[in-house]
């Protein structure tokens, strides 16, 4: 790389880029970085997930549409700022949502619509599994989907060629090649840490449990083929240059990275890929992420056993349920401003509200409540109720209301990483925080440090989130120096200038979330009691 730094325009026009696309769960992103790796470009396009025949899922026809928006979007922006037609990329790189389950026949066609994480329609599969394997299979998982299909008896089951992620698949339409990057991989079936491969014990068990069904695959035959961070994993092919740029000024033969899946993109835009590293990441979902140096002793159904993009062991914690019930309230919230004749700009309205919390009891004033727009795993809990719940002794104000809504954002992530901290005494040196939510200063990293008791750093790049960290990976996938480990590209290369804010957990805090969760964890019969009074 030169010294001297490249202009954005001369760097579009030659090809000195990196695309990343991610798709969330409520918005795709399109990110084009240069390389210095600042974003120059950018394009989304907003959706929402649907409950359909009692499954969380997205259209086919809405994941194309929505793909190629962001990259339209991305384009005129590149054709507004720098006055150029964007036709080439060094490389590319596709991240999504993890785990989930897109059956594809032969001819590629979707079999049954999109199952998304979001489901928890899988618990007896699950179960199943993880006795069968010794060996944590959550719920969203592709291979808890793929049994559960089976105990269903669905006819689809019978008809498939292969399973993929929505990261594998968009990436197969793109490139022809059906491969999936290790980290979104060990969200479809166990990894084995030392071949960097499916589990071949594990394979064999579930063939040999399924052997009598008569299906016409194996398990081997029908999952992506893996590949690690750096590893070529395609290019660009002419039809898949048409898909994504329908105006057909995109260049076919770009070289792809190995697609990723949320919680990979995650650790890469927040530098956590080091052993004794972790991060969080908060949207409608929240997940930490912590890099172990050794198994942990016993399978726990809370902690998903997954790798970073470049393979290394990872005990996750996902709570289904984050930020949706506190977007819903806040939407309460601005229909009230309008109503009485203010219109209230939403970035606004987020950080008075939030900053309310600041100003409350420490435990939130005997106040409760449930996020829970979907079913949550960590509790048991198969289906969504939104709950809030004060006794009359309850201090009911704005700003104990504000806190404790942060407060149950992570309630259910608290659960699963006390048995980290805990019962197995990982060590964490570091937790660094990325997503909307901290767009607020202070706030909600000062939650999350209560929430976890450890320390929480934020970086000048915490807004740039997942696809940023897709299009890392892509840079890397061309820029690395020689075998340069990606732990070691990331922290030369890519965050060597970033600043970080560090805030220390405050002990009134901790002690204020110690309370809440008490009353959280009591709380649970009043929220399955709900669930089943309402279904």
């Amino acid at each position: 790389m030169s010294d001297i730094k490249m202009s954005a325009k001369d760097a579009i026009t030659s090809g000195a880029t990196a695309l990343g696309i991610e798709f969330g769960s409520t918005r795709i992103k399109a990110v084009l970085i240069d390389e210095q790796f600042e974003t120059i470009a950018s394009g989304s396009y907003e959706w929402e997930n649907q409950l359909k025949d009692g499954y969380w899922t997205y259209d086919r026809d809405l994941i194309i549409t929505g793909m190629q928006t962001a990259y339209r979007e991305l384009k005129q922006d590149v054709q507004q700022r720098y006055g150029v037609t964007l036709q080439q990329t060094g490389s590319i790189g596709f991240s999504a949502m993890m785990h989930g389950y897109i059956a594809l026949d032969a001819s590629g066609e979707w079999l049954v619509p999109f199952r998304t994480w979001r489901n928890s329609t899988t618990g007896v599969a699950a179960r199943e599994l993880t006795e069968l394997f010794g060996f944590n299979i959550p719920e969203r998982w592709s291979i808890a989907h793929l049994y559960q299909a089976i105990l269903n008896e669905e006819p689809h089951v019978s008809k498939l060629t292969s399973i993929n992620t929505l990261a594998g698949y968009i990436h197969w339409l793109l490139t022809g090649e059906r491969v999936i990057g290790i980290g979104d991989a060990s969200g479809m079936f166990p990894i084995e840490d030392s071949s960097h491969a499916y589990h071949p014990a594990m394979l064999g068990q579930f063939n040999q449990q399924i052997a009598g069904k008569g299906y016409p695959w194996t398990l081997e035959q029908l999952l992506p083929t893996i590949r690690l961070a750096g590893e070529e994993a395609g290019k660009l092919s002419e039809a898949g240059a048409k898909l994504l740029d329908p105006d057909g000024d995109l260049q076919a033969d770009i070289p792809f990275c190995p697609p990723e899946g949320d919680a990979g993109t995650g650790m890469v835009a927040t530098n956590s890929v080091r052993k004794r590293t972790g991060n969080i990441s908060v949207g409608t979902s929240v997940f930490a992420m912590i890099v172990l140096e050794h198994e942990l002793s016993r399978v726990y159904p809370e902690i998903d056993m997954v790798t970073t993009p470049d393979g290394s062991p990872v005990g996750m914690v996902h709570a289904n349920n984050c930020s949706s019930d506190l977007n819903a309230w806040m939407g309460l919230f601005r229909e009230f401003a309008v109503a009485m004749g203010y219109e209230s700009d939403p970035n606004q309205l987020f950080s008075v509200l939030l900053n309310k919390a600041l100003e409350a009891d420490p435990d939130g004033g005997g106040l409760l409540s449930y996020g829970y727009y979907s079913g949550e795993n960590i509790t048991g809990l198969e289906q969504g109720r939104p709950l809030f719940v004060r006794t009359p002794e309850s201090r009911f104000n704005l700003a104990n209301f504000m806190r404790t809504h942060l407060f149950t954002a992570f309630g259910a992530l608290k659960l699963g990483m006390d048995i980290l901290t805990e019962q197995e005494q990982v060590a964490i040196d570091s937790v660094l925080a990325h997503g909307g939510l901290f767009k607020t200063p202070v706030v909600g990293q000062r939650i999350v440090a209560a929430a976890l008791n450890v320390p929480v750093s934020v970086m000048s790049t915490a807004g740039e989130g997942g696809a940023w960290g897709m299009a890392l990976l892509a840079s890397y996938q061309v820029n690395r120096n020689g075998e340069q480990s990606l732990a070691d590209f990331l922290e030369q290369r890519v965050f060597s200038g970033v600043s970080a804010e560090r805030m220390e957990p405050d002990a009134a805090d901790v002690d204020g979330f110690g309370q809440f969760i008490e009353r959280y964890r009591q709380g649970l019969a009043i929220e399955r009691a709900a669930v089943e009074h309402l279904s």
